[in-house]
């Protein structure tokens, strides 16, 4: 088990199809996940903590050039506050959450630019009563 509690289920179907998988970790995670998956994965060290810019650069190398990351606001923070996004892309519903224990898009953080970066529209669209955004947070460079 994890940081988060999560088990990666080696009888999980995941694992048995498709093409080659790869699972990443921390150093001290590394030996129990080689063991738990039996090589249905190359298990990858990040180091002492989960390093995003190294997993990014490992899948780089492998020669994957698109990937879609889907989290939570743990996972959206790390990767907005590291710079390390490319495109966001939300959906908008019309539903009113008072709760103040309900989950966050982002949590508190120093992300590039501060607070008055703004991002650029790409893209909006409507899908039902959904309305579907795409942010360039990164300033495109001039060509």
């Amino acid at each position: 088990m994890d940081r988060a509690g999560v088990v990666l289920d080696p009888e999980a179907k995941f694992w048995h199809h498709g093409g080659a998988k790869v699972a990443y970790t921390t150093k001290t995670g590394e030996e129990e996940l080689k063991v738990r998956l039996g090589g249905l994965a190359d298990v990858v060290s990040l180091g002492d903590d989960i390093d995003f810019g190294k997993l990014l650069d490992d899948l780089g190398d492998r020669g994957i050039k698109r990937l879609m990351v889907e989290g939570g606001g743990s996972i959206h923070t790390a990767f907005l506050s590291q710079g390390l996004v490319d495109e966001i892309h939300l959906a908008i519903a019309p539903l009113v959450v008072g709760d103040a224990e309900a989950p966050r898009f982002l949590h508190p953080a120093t992300y590039p630019g501060g607070s008055a970066h703004r991002m650029t529209l790409a893209e909006a669209r409507t899908v039902g009563d959904v309305a579907l955004l795409r942010y360039l947070p990164k300033q495109e460079s001039s060509k």
